[in-house]
């Protein structure tokens, strides 16, 4: 299993308040993208896996829509979390 719960916890520690704090958009975004950055290797390999392209496609929407759910809150929240996960945008 490429996502256990010591990733997890990981994950939330670094990004969010604490590894228990699942909630915080921080946390979920950062658990996206390393979901996506998990789907996107696979692509690589599996080019005629249809339904993970469309899981891929519905975790970059969730992501998006998170990540405009900070900007419309708080800026420097969304400035810090998309330089922290070095995202494009």
């Amino acid at each position: 299993m490429y996502l256990t719960s010591e990733i997890k916890k990981d994950i939330f520690k670094k990004h969010g308040k604490s590894e228990k704090d699942t909630g915080s958009a921080e946390g979920q975004v950062a658990l996206f993208t390393h979901r996506i950055d998990h789907l996107t290797n696979h692509l690589k390999s599996n080019k005629k896996d249809f339904g993970t392209q469309r899981a891929l496609i519905n975790l970059v929407g969730k992501r998006r829509s998170m990540l405009d759910y900070i900007k419309a809150n708080d800026i420097e929240r969304y400035r810090a979390i998309v330089k922290k996960l070095d995202l494009r945008k």
